[in-house]
């Protein structure tokens, strides 16, 4: 839309938390749209002027803008709750502590979503809320598994993940790991003339050929990636991924045509108990 935009953030790649490969592509799309990157930087003051708003970066760098949008994070919105009152615990940032059940450790008081500060997405709050109902109401004591919820960063081009990432899974898994990836040019960009690829990548248990993690940065990552987190919620293995037939033409049946390892690595060394 014609605006000069720059992206300030502390460490080597964006979005903390994510596949460190994934984090790249992300970068790497940034700025192939234009966008400025400034990594391992912290904004240190903004000084409104007749001009604009003036940036100063923790290395003296200045930066003349129109607008800045600070991402400071967040802390469950509890204060005035005065949950003291009655005795429900919060931990160090204020968040409700809750059972695997929601329930306070005041029985007659539950909380979910963000407040609770487990994993601060929409569609988990709403499930938080749906095993409450169940337990609650419908006689049926659930708990939410944690585990392959999927979610999705919506850069251009969007990023999807569900599972484990290649660094999770080497901190988390006994034995050894094995990654596959996929690059293309999606057809979409052949034609426009966009350098722009798509990739996807897999994290499969060598041991037992469990695949822990999925992502993909490329055009419908978050449709693709839903139907993928079923399959890792269902214990899908990588032998099933490979028999199952494609949709062709299209992106998503390089989930299903991936039989090359890309590399190999070591989780955790397994110990003598």
């Amino acid at each position: 839309m014609g605006a000069t935009v720059d992206l300030f953030f502390r460490k080597e790649l964006p979005l903390r938390g994510f596949d460190d490969e994934m984090r790249a592509v992300v970068a790497r799309n940034l700025e192939g749209r234009g966008i400025n990157l400034h990594p391992r930087t912290n904004l240190s003051e903004l000084i409104k002027t007749a001009d604009g708003i003036k940036v100063v970066t923790e290395h003296g760098e200045e930066l003349m803008a129109d607008v800045v949008l600070f991402a400071t994070g967040r802390t469950p919105n509890t204060k005035r709750l005065n949950l003291s009152a009655v005795g429900v615990a919060t931990d160090e940032i204020g968040a409700i502590k809750v059972d695997e059940y929601s329930r306070s450790n005041v029985p007659s008081i539950w909380a979910v979503g963000d407040v609770t500060n487990r994993i601060n997405l929409t569609p988990v709050a709403l499930m938080e809320g749906t095993c409450f109902a169940k337990t609650i109401f419908g006689g049926q004591p659930t708990k939410l598994d944690y585990s392959y919820v999927p979610c999705a960063v919506f850069s251009i081009p969007p990023l999807s993940v569900v599972g484990l990432s290649e660094e999770h899974a080497i901190e988390q898994v006994n034995g050894e790991i094995l990654i596959f990836t996929s690059t293309f040019n999606p057809m979409k960009n052949t034609i426009s003339g966009r350098q722009e690829k798509t990739v996807m990548k897999l994290v499969v248990e060598a041991e037992t050929e469990k695949v822990l993690g999925a992502s993909m940065c490329g055009p419908d990552a978050p449709e693709i990636m839903q139907g993928i987190a079923v399959a890792l919620k269902c214990g899908a293995t990588k032998a099933q991924f490979d028999s199952t037939v494609g949709i062709h033409p299209s992106a998503a049946e390089e989930f299903v045509t991936m039989r090359s390892v890309t590399r190999r690595v070591n989780g955790k060394p397994k110990t003598n108990l």
